[in-house]
């Protein structure tokens, strides 16, 4: 019974920390290091390249290179896990004016704190408003 309510805990924290995390990427002020574990790891793919990152720092630096603009989550999902949540999105933001947008999914293990211990991330890449244009013609073409 104790691992349940442990684990509870650990959930209830984690998606407090998850709220923030989501928080602070549609700011795009950065991203807060206290909501991450010191050892935090990041196992990013994204297009055509995959790399691995450790430490709360590092993971807080890639994260604010990632989202420096500010956005909307037009799409938005979050599935929790046993000690953890898997968040899906389409964020939309504008670059000097010109609308961009990405599909990303993060995978997220909580540590006993509540703190993003893991982060397994896939971003589908960073569309501008052409490419944007042709998904849509695309779409609609049927």
């Amino acid at each position: 019974m104790t691992v349940n309510s442990i684990s509870t805990d650990v959930d209830v924290l984690g998606s407090r920390t998850v709220d923030r995390f989501l928080e602070a990427i549609a700011s795009g002020d950065g991203v807060p290091n206290e909501l991450f574990a010191a050892d935090a790891a990041l196992d990013a793919t994204v297009p055509g390249w995959r790399f691995p990152l450790r430490g709360a720092g590092r993971l807080c630096d890639q994260y604010d290179a990632w989202f420096r603009h500010p956005g909307t989550f037009e799409e938005l999902e979050r599935l929790a896990l046993d000690g953890g949540e898997v968040v899906t999105y389409l964020l939309t933001w504008l670059v000097r004016g010109v609308p961009h947008a990405a599909h990303h999914i993060h995978v997220l293990r909580f540590d006993a704190s509540g703190r993003i211990a893991a982060d397994r991330f896939f971003c589908g890449g960073q569309w501008d408003a052409a490419l944007l244009a042709k998904m849509a013609a695309a779409d609609n073409a049927g």
